[in-house]
């Protein structure tokens, strides 16, 4: 699990970056400890999908100015068994 505080002009494009990544499980978007957006990106490059919900989410968080995102990662020892 990584988190980042990000303006909020910059949440958007954080978010993009962090799907386009492809080895992202979740990505969540917080204002003082409280879940703004929970996105499930376990699709890797299919979270794509999600790009439409962004809209709404730069709605959401302009009126903060600044969030923190956390992003949940694979595990590589996940398909080990």
């Amino acid at each position: 699990t990584e988190e980042f505080s990000v303006r909020s002009s910059e949440v958007i494009d954080k978010v993009k970056e962090l799907i386009h990544e492809g080895n992202v499980n979740s990505i969540r978007v917080k204002h003082d400890d409280k879940t703004l957006v929970d996105i499930p990106v376990g699709l890797g490059a299919l979270g794509a999908v999600f790009l439409p919900q962004l809209a709404a989410l730069g709605v959401l968080v302009a009126v903060f100015k600044r969030c923190t995102i956390e992003v949940i990662r694979n595990d590589k020892n996940d398909h080990e068994e």
